[in-house]
């Protein structure tokens, strides 16, 4: 009897510490959820959508990290899709997990985007990265010999054996290789970007050379070819009673055509249009994730500027993966301890010290291929170069 006692006994017992370790755990998790997504001081206590503005704009305004916003709007069953919020609509930033929504006037209204969309609509329609280039038919000449092409003129191309009239392609320029040379015993591999001439050949040497060849080399591998829409065209005639080219006839606006473009066949094309920022599924190794270009030749990158980095697919890189923006730390020569006339070109760079990474901003990718994945500037405190490194968008350093 005791016995049957004592059991009832630490069974009642256990029960309230059991329900205390789950309210422990919840609170952990609420508190964890509120540091996550901590709120500004400064942030208003409504906002009035506006036409112009992104949900990271918005976001920007009421949290210290503006990427986790889905995280708000996740714990408001009221608002059915974040992507449904209309300039005009009043949103109620009171409480860190309640966000309340006065609709406004939908009439003619469309509702805001996560991005800019204007800003990455050519990188989403007529910009694509394929692994190759060598094996796509191209052009090889054109009609009356003439330098360029354009809508209503006739292009003729080679690779397009056994093709049948009516088939539409699209012509494509090769304007940039990217490749990485992995080094060896060195901190970081070079990510480099080269510029192709008309027939996707490398053009002069920009200075990469020399540095291939000062620092050996264990690896060179092809990341991509940045393939840019020309136009479209039509087939007429294939390669018939001796000729050794199709007949193209552009039938569409466009870029001009030259020789050496290349072709691929006209296909729907599937890319978002919604994102949700996230931090990466994995952090890839120093080094590894870099800005490899800016958009329209630019050296340096500032707010809404797209960049293309060195990783995609491959590194577990999605649309909406959001990553921080590092100018890696230069490497000095100590002057105190070393004695003022050290030589700093002489030096050897173990024998200097290594200064901390310096913040430049966040990035978020919105278009993802095998190895390469475009990603827009959605803030920065300072340029973004080419070189400059990605992290975790909470990396502290």
């Amino acid at each position: 009897m005791l016995e049957q006692v004592s059991k009832q006994t630490r069974a009642t017992a256990a029960r309230p510490r059991g329900l205390r370790v789950m309210l422990a755990a919840a609170l952990l998790t609420v508190a964890t959820y509120a540091a996550a997504v901590e709120m500004r001081g400064d942030h208003p206590s409504t906002y009035v959508v506006k036409r112009g503005d992104t949900l990271w704009d918005i976001s920007a305004k009421f949290l210290k990290k503006p990427w986790l916003w889905p995280e708000i709007w996740q714990a408001n069953p009221q608002i059915k899709n974040p992507h449904w919020i209309y300039p005009g609509d009043v949103l109620s930033l009171g409480h860190l997990d309640r966000v309340a929504v006065q609709q406004g006037d939908r009439n003619n209204a469309s509702p805001i985007n996560a991005v800019p969309l204007k800003e990455v609509e050519p990188f989403l329609k007529d910009t694509r990265i394929v692994d190759s280039i060598d094996d796509l038919p191209y052009v090889v000449g054109l009609e009356d010999n003439r330098l360029r092409a354009t809508r209503g003129q006739v292009a003729y191309v080679r690779g397009l054996e056994g093709v049948t009239p009516g088939q539409r392609y699209i012509v494509v320029r090769a304007e940039k290789r990217y490749r990485m040379v992995e080094r060896a015993g060195l901190c970081c591999d070079l990510f480099q970007s080269d510029d192709l001439d008309a027939r996707g050949k490398r053009g002069p040497d920009d200075g990469t050379l020399w540095s291939n060849v000062v620092f050996p080399s264990k690896n060179n591998e092809i990341l991509g070819y940045e393939l840019m829409t020309q136009t479209t065209g039509t087939i007429t005639r294939g390669e018939v009673a001796g000729i050794q080219a199709s007949t193209l006839l552009l039938d569409a606006e466009g870029r001009d055509v030259r020789v050496g473009d290349r072709l691929l066949p006209v296909e729907a094309q599937t890319y978002d249009l919604q994102f949700f920022p996230h931090p990466p599924k994995q952090q890839a190794k120093y080094g590894r994730l870099t800005i490899m270009a800016v958009s329209d030749g630019y050296k340096s990158a500032g707010t809404h500027n797209v960049i293309a980095i060195s990783g995609g697919a491959r590194e577990g890189i999605d649309n909406g993966t959001v990553f921080s923006i590092w100018k890696r730390g230069d490497s000095t020569v100590d002057h105190v301890k070393g004695g003022l006339d050290k030589d700093e070109s002489l030096t050897l760079h173990e024998n200097k010290v290594r200064l901390p990474d310096e913040f430049a901003g966040h990035a978020m990718v919105f278009r993802t291929f095998n190895n390469v994945s475009y990603a827009l500037v959605m803030s920065s405190v300072k340029p973004a170069l080419v070189g400059y490194e990605l992290k975790h968008p909470d990396a502290p350093y």
